[in-house]
């Protein structure tokens, strides 16, 4: 239908300001890049060293503007606010200024825009009308207005109010292989979690298609925006559940202009070692289990030893003796210093050194050497070979996968070590020596390393030069806060610049690279899969404790999943984090949702789904096979559905929910109809069809989902009917379930194909 007189006017005022605000950040970037070519034309040759340093300084500023101007081209604005004081607010990615400092473009996330989101008709926060502006680079396609106000607009703009059209639009556009920002289309019950405080502990819950990822990741952005000086130097980890689900969302915070996150899997966190295998359910839930700190810190005592019969020490024509009783008291003192076990090695030399000084004094009939001569003996009997080879024997170095390695593959080590551990359990950590690491070995591998320490000792040089570096950083985050910059910017890079430090690296670049990083915030999705163990790890690189929590207890179907939030919470936050829900399920149609709402009632019967809130107009579909055709119907339907995608020129994605067991035959059947089709153990969501086991997939969404013999999923694991229902959870538009079994309880709505064939 061709747009109404009011439209076309509407629309070209828009486009008009629009096209006005392109021109300016093109002026804007041709001005960052003329001043970034002067700066890098410098001649370096006659700069001083604090020259060289504001000019690396300011050059990387500019390169980070440049950058930031050219990543907002697309959707650069997306919505306007005209208020009760007759003021009106543009409102887009970043902040735009006038030559003249007018303020032509309000940052998403500045108090002023506000109101776009949270605005409501009983609540209208002094704005009038609330305008979507939908774009595809510089061209206005479309508007929507929510008036606020009826009594402050003309009776002709009443006549041409538009509701939900920019939230549907976006929910209704086929996916892609990247998660999109919802930037324009913030829910208001979104934007408060978003905008909520940075001290203390947040639990985020909600169930499928509430938006809990993109709500963690713009309120990432929110608080580098907000709070920059806490932020700026100790950057936010976003931790993620598998690496799959982190390529589908790492494109999300530089479209928001944020560059100081770093993104990880739990296992990632540790950088020791790598994940190169897998094992049962019940095996992960032990090594998850809290009880495991005290299992570790029990195997490296083991590694204490002391000595069967008294080693002797030729010094000169003096015989020393290194007794048992020695050992265990040199033992007792490096324990209680309480020092990581690498850095308490110095106590435990240091005494045994002692004790072998004081032999030596006696035999010379001395009771006390004096300094210099007590420190020749030192630095001799330091070297001696028997004094090496018992400080080895008794307080050897460690590394987190020696200990490991030997209480999984030793069984006298692990029997010792698991004492308060059951029968049944204590096999289940037994495996040969030559078994890959599983990413249950990784939260332990990082207690280990917690305990272990580092093998040198800090160099005090280093720790004094770190102490100032910080106060600088303190200083250029202060300078930077007043200055307000529309770039972010990251004050360590600009104290580092300014000592001359020959680095670009950001905050997330440098905790990256630094096993001990302390963050300003973590924020964890899919936050009920993690173990015990895992929430260790995690606390260790949070110690203020300000994290974000974004998890579903009715997706819970891990081997530590978790039953309540204070389980985990509560050993390291009680009393300081809190909870709040989203109710509004914005993905799954109610067509689909009614389906895997069904599933959940047999699941936990106490459990709610979230409502949804729109409809498709098409009922999900069960098609019956029989058990020889499976993976070949699987991967007809695919094939068809991707078509379908490719013809239409709007794009869409085809995602194959399958159990284990079927996994080889349906991937060997969907590359087969399907070349493109991604089939691998490392999906790639940028093809046309990806075929993923239900763990896999949370977190994600695909425009039509196939979920493959449902019978198989719900049996392949303790809670697989948890399971089933974030795979039926999954579709945007269209749910396929192909079956040769009978379906499991709770799907018995869903309405049969046409077929002969009897399930």
């Amino acid at each position: 239908m061709a747009p109404s007189g009011w439209t076309r006017d509407e629309l070209a005022v828009e486009q008009a300001y629009i096209t006005a605000l392109y021109r300016r950040v093109d002026e804007l970037r041709a001005r960052a890049r003329s001043d970034l070519s002067d700066v890098r034309l410098q001649r370096v040759s006659g700069l001083t060293h604090q020259g060289r340093s504001e000019r690396d300084s300011r050059a990387s500023m500019l390169e980070d503007r440049v950058a930031q101007l050219d990543g907002i081209e697309e959707g650069l604005c997306f919505g306007r606010i005209d208020r009760t004081d007759d003021e009106q607010f543009y409102i887009g990615r970043i902040g735009v200024a006038s030559p003249t400092y007018d303020r032509l473009l309000v940052d998403w996330r500045a108090p002023a825009a506000r109101p776009f989101y949270a605005a409501t008709p009983r609540a209208p926060q002094g704005v009038v009308r609330r305008r979507h502006i939908r774009t595809r680079q510089r061209l206005v396609l479309g508007i929507e207005d929510d008036v606020l106000d009826l009594n402050a607009v003309s009776a002709a703009d009443q006549r041409h109010l538009a509701g939900e059209g920019a939230l549907l639009a976006a929910l209704n556009a086929g996916r892609t292989g990247h998660m999109r920002d919802i930037v324009a289309t913030i829910q208001a019950e979104q934007d408060a979690v978003i905008r909520s405080g940075l001290d203390g502990l947040l639990v985020v819950e909600g169930g499928p298609g509430t938006g809990k990822t993109a709500v963690a990741l713009h309120r990432a952005a929110y608080l580098l925006y907000e709070h920059r000086l806490q932020l700026a130097s100790r950057g936010v980890l976003v931790v993620g559940p598998g690496d799959v689900f982190l390529r589908y969302i790492e494109r999300v915070l530089p479209s928001l202009g944020e560059t100081g996150v770093l993104l990880s899997t739990i296992s990632g966190l540790y950088r020791g070692a790598r994940v190169t295998a897998e094992e049962p359910d019940p095996v992960a839930a032990v090594k998850g289990d809290l009880r495991m700190a005290d299992v570790l810190g029990r195997a490296i005592r083991l590694h204490q030893t002391l000595p069967e019969q008294i080693i002797e020490v030729r010094y000169g024509r003096t015989t020393l003796e290194i007794e048992r009783s020695e050992v265990a008291r040199c033992r007792e003192r490096a324990r209680r210093s309480r020092r990581p076990h690498n850095r308490a090695r110095a106590v435990f030399l240091r005494e045994l050194l002692n004790g072998l000084v004081r032999q030596v004094a006696r035999a010379l009939d001395q009771d006390v050497l004096d300094a210099a001569a007590r420190e020749d003996l030192v630095s001799e009997l330091r070297e001696h070979d028997r004094v090496v080879a018992a400080l080895d024997a008794f307080w050897p170095v460690l590394t987190p996968e020696d200990v490991l390695r030997t209480l999984l593959t030793d069984p006298q080590v692990r029997t010792r070590a698991t004492s308060r551990f059951g029968p049944a359990e204590q096999p289940l950590l037994g495996r040969p020596a030559q078994h890959g690491w599983t990413a249950a070995d990784m939260p332990l591998l990082d207690e280990l390393a917690d305990r272990l320490g580092s093998i040198t000792p800090a160099d005090p040089a280093a720790v004094a030069r770190r102490s100032e570096e910080e106060a600088e950083e303190g200083y250029a985050a202060a300078m930077l806060d007043e200055l307000d910059l529309m770039v972010p910017v990251d004050a360590s890079v600009v104290a580092a610049r300014y000592r001359g430090t020959p680095t670009r690296q950001t905050a997330a670049e440098r905790a990256g690279s630094d096993q001990a990083w302390a963050y300003g915030h973590v924020i964890v999705d899919e936050a009920q899969e993690l173990s015990p163990m895992a929430w260790r790890m995690l606390a260790r690189r949070c110690p203020s404790r300000s994290m974000t929590v974004v998890g579903d207890l009715a997706q819970a179907s891990g081997p530590c999943s978790l039953r309540s939030w204070a389980q985990a919470l509560d050993p390291y936050a009680r009393g300081h984090w809190s909870r709040v829900e989203l109710t509004v399920n914005y993905r799954t149609p109610t067509e689909i949702m009614a389906v895997a709402a069904d599933v959940l009632r047999v699941a936990d019967p106490q459990a709610r789904a979230p409502e949804a809130i729109r409809s498709v107009g098409e009922q999900p579909l069960a098609v019956p096979v029989r058990s020889a055709d499976l993976a070949t119907e699987v991967a007809r339907l695919a094939a068809e559905q991707a078509a379908a995608f490719a013809a239409g020129g709007s794009g869409g994605t085809v995602g194959i929910i399958v159990a284990g067991a079927h996994l080889p035959d349906v991937a060997a059947a969907v590359s087969e109809a399907l070349p493109g089709a991604s089939t691998s153990g490392r999906a790639s969501l940028d093809t046309p069809a990806v075929v993923l086991t239900p763990r896999t997939t949370k977190g994600l969404e695909f425009d039509t989902v196939i979920v493959v013999e449902p019978a198989a999923i719900v049996t392949e694991r303790d809670r697989g009917q948890h399971d089933l229902y974030v795979a039926l959870s999954r579709a945007t538009q269209r749910l396929i379930v192909v079956h040769a079994d009978p379906l499991p309880d709770g799907m018995v709505a869903l309405r049969i194909a046409a077929s002969d064939i009897q399930p």
